[in-house]
């Protein structure tokens, strides 16, 4: 199925660290915002890492990205994709993430899963010179990762921040 990227990047000018997925999944699609799946671990991970309460409603994310300088889009803009399956995604095309980083102050790049990672090594690294660094995904269906290691593997977004 032929999808476009359909929501829009959450940054702020003074945003220093950028996580990019690949493409929303189906469940994210629906509810309208990043790692909307109830089962990804993403927003759990990032609660558990800065101390903070789990953020639920869409207000309560953007405002705890903001509180920690955190922006978060995506490598893909479109693309062919079974279901939610980063593995089938086929005929794509990337996002413009220069576009974020000349107006906000990114210093690092992380990508979460290892397709969002060979995208922007291969297609947006050579447009940013920017190293993305690897996180592994959140998604329940990375059943090689506990939550404890995924939060282990996460705290490198935390020591940048510090």
């Amino acid at each position: 199925m032929k999808i476009k990227h359909e929501l829009p990047p959450i940054y702020e000018k003074d945003s220093e660290i950028l996580i990019l997925g690949s493409i929303p999944s189906v469940k994210s699609r629906e509810v309208g915002f990043y790692y909307g799946h109830p089962q990804n671990r993403f927003w759990k991970i990032l609660a558990i890492l800065f101390n903070e309460e789990f953020p639920i409603t869409t207000d309560e994310k953007i405002t705890f990205l903001k509180k920690h300088k955190i922006a978060l889009w995506d490598v893909l803009a479109s693309c062919t994709i079974t279901k939610s399956s980063d593995a089938s995604i086929k005929n794509i095309k990337t996002n413009d993430i220069n576009d974020i980083i000349q107006r906000s102050n990114i210093k690092v790049i992380f990508t979460t899963g290892k397709k969002a990672y060979d995208i922007y090594q291969k297609m947006i690294f050579p447009k940013t010179n920017i190293e993305a660094r690897y996180l592994p995904s959140s998604s329940a269906a990375n059943a090689t990762y506990s939550l404890n290691q995924l939060v282990k593997e996460y705290s490198i977004i935390k020591n940048i921040n510090a």
